[in-house]
C-alpha cells in the first residue's frame, strides 16, 4: 500500500477513534461500581479496541472469521452491501439483540452472535449508526463488538482502487 493510502487509512481510524470519545460523556463512567449499570460498566472498556480497520475487515472476510452486520435502513443495504453483511437496520438491533438463537435466524437468515464473540462487527454508511448500534449492543452484553467506522462509504471507496 502506498504512503497516500496509508495515511488516509489512519485518518479514517483517527477520525472514528475521535468520534467515540467525543460520543462518550462524562456520565457515562461510574467510580461506584455498586450503583453501575451493564452500560456505565462496558463504557470503560479501551475505545480504540472497538474500531476494526479496513484492513483488518479484509483480513476476517478473507479468512471467514467475521459476523457482520449492516445496520443501514432495508432500501440502503438492497442497493449496495458488504459482501458476507446480514441487514439488522439500527432500529431492530435492541430487539434483534433480545431474539433466542432460532427466533434470530428465522428472521436475520444467519446465526446470533454470542455476548462473548470476538468477530461481531456493525457497519452503517459512515460510521455514527453503527456506533449508535455498538452501544446498544455493549448494553445488551456484547461487550467484545466492534464496528467498522469508515463504513460502506470507505469500503466502496478502497475497493475501487
Amino acid at each position: 500500500m502506498d504512503k497516500g493510502k496509508q495515511l488516509k487509512s489512519g485518518l479514517f481510524t483517527l477520525v472514528a477513534l475521535v468520534l467515540l470519545l467525543e460520543t462518550t460523556e462524562q456520565s457515562d463512567f461510574c467510580n461506584e461500581p455498586e450503583k453501575c449499570d451493564k452500560w456505565t460498566l462496558t463504557s470503560q472498556k479501551t475505545h480504540a479496541d472497538a474500531v476494526v480497520t479496513y484492513e483488518q475487515l479484509k483480513h476476517m472476510l478473507s479468512t471467514g472469521s467475521v459476523q457482520l452486520f449492516d445496520v443501514r435502513e432495508t432500501n440502503e443495504h438492497k442497493s449496495g452491501f458488504i459482501s458476507a453483511a446480514a441487514n439488522i437496520p439500527l432500529g431492530e438491533i435492541d430487539q434483534a439483540l433480545r431474539l433466542n438463537p432460532d427466533q434470530f435466524r428465522e428472521w436475520y437468515g444467519v446465526p446470533k452472535p454470542r455476548t462473548e464473540d470476538t468477530d461481531f462487527v456493525l457497519y452503517c454508511q459512515r460510521g455514527f449508526r453503527s456506533l449508535t448500534a455498538l452501544k446498544t449492543a455493549w448494553a445488551l452484553g456484547y461487550t467484545r463488538a466492534r464496528h467498522y467506522a469508515g463504513g460502506y462509504n470507505e469500503w466502496i471507496q478502497r475497493e475501487a482502487q
